[in-house]
Order: C-alpha cells, then structure tokens, then sequence
C-alpha cells in the first residue's frame, strides 16, 4: 500500500528569493518608518556611537541602544542596523579610541582607579578604560557626522520614490483620457 502513495520528501533547498524579498520589505518599511528619515537617521546614529564602546563593556553598552531610542525618539530597526555597521568598522577605528582615551584619562586617575577597585575590576580597567572612553568621545562625534549623509540618503530614496508615484499616476490619467 505504501508503493501505491507516493511519499514526497522535502528538499533541504534554501530559497534565497524569500530572504531577498524579506529584505526588500524591511528595507521599504525602514524607508516608511513613522517620523521619515530623520528618526531613521537618529537611530542609526545611536546604534553606531554605542557600538564604538560596546566591546570593552562586553556587550553592555548595548542595553543602552533602548532607552536612547526611547528618549531620543529615534527607530530602533535603524539603531540596530546602525550597531551592525558600526561592528563592521569597529575594529580600524579602536586604534584611534584607544589613542583618544589615552589623551582623555590622566593616568593618575588611572592609578587611583587600578588601586582601589577590587582585583577583577582592576585588571579590566586597566585594559579597556581608554577603549571605553575614547569609544564615547569617538562614537558621539562618528554618531553626529554619520546622521546627516543617512537622513540625505533617506530623503533621496523617498523622494525618487515619490517622483516615480507621480509618473505612474500621470501616466494613468493620460491612459484614461486616451480611452
């Protein structure tokens, strides 16, 4: 009876069409985003200042994504997608935190911290506290530059966007007139 019923198998085929078209989508809803380009731009520029401290905290820092978003009234897709990007330049620019954190921290406070913080805490002071801060004045400032190329990219997109609407319409009515 099991020869007579064909039993399909299901192939282990990935379709790479639905994660392009799943992509696409939240590509567009990230272009539609309630509040425009400017509280997509916000939050990406979150996403990349904190990423540029997240690393010597060992991830904490970026717990601090949300309540910025929050109180910044920024998108949180956009934040999120700003801390992958800022993961993928992190490491050329930790040279330049870790060179900024050491003209920011006096190393007497250096000292003093190493000396009255218990053995553990001392030992990743001692390691990332220039990371840390350098990755602060970095962040911010990289934050502040990067908002304003996104919200002009954004703002193209939905224009282009817009232009092509007016066309498709225009070229409707013209159809309507025709027939």
């Amino acid at each position: 009876m099991q020869s007579a019923q064909k039993v399909k198998t299901k192939q282990s085929r990935y379709d790479w069409k639905s994660t392009k078209r799943w992509f696409k989508y939240k590509y567009l809803l990230l272009l539609r985003a309630k509040g425009g380009p400017s509280k997509v731009a916000r939050g990406f520029s979150i996403g990349l200042a904190v990423e540029m401290f997240t690393l010597p905290t060992a991830g904490f820092a970026f717990l601090l994504i949300f309540p910025l978003v929050y109180v910044l009234r920024a998108n949180l897709p956009g934040a999120l997608i700003g801390f992958v990007f800022g993961k993928v330049i992190y490491i050329p620019l930790a040279f330049l935190n870790k060179q900024v954190g050491e003209v920011l921290v006096p190393k007497e406070f250096k000292h003093y911290l190493i000396h009255h913080l218990p053995h553990l805490l001392s030992n990743i002071v001692r390691g990332s506290l220039d990371l840390i801060v350098g990755g602060m004045v970095v962040g911010t400032a990289l934050g502040i530059v990067m908002y304003f190329p996104v919200l002009l990219l954004l703002k193209y997109h939905a224009n282009r966007r817009k232009e092509k609407r007016r066309i498709r319409k225009d070229q409707l009515v013209v159809q309507e007139k025709a027939e």
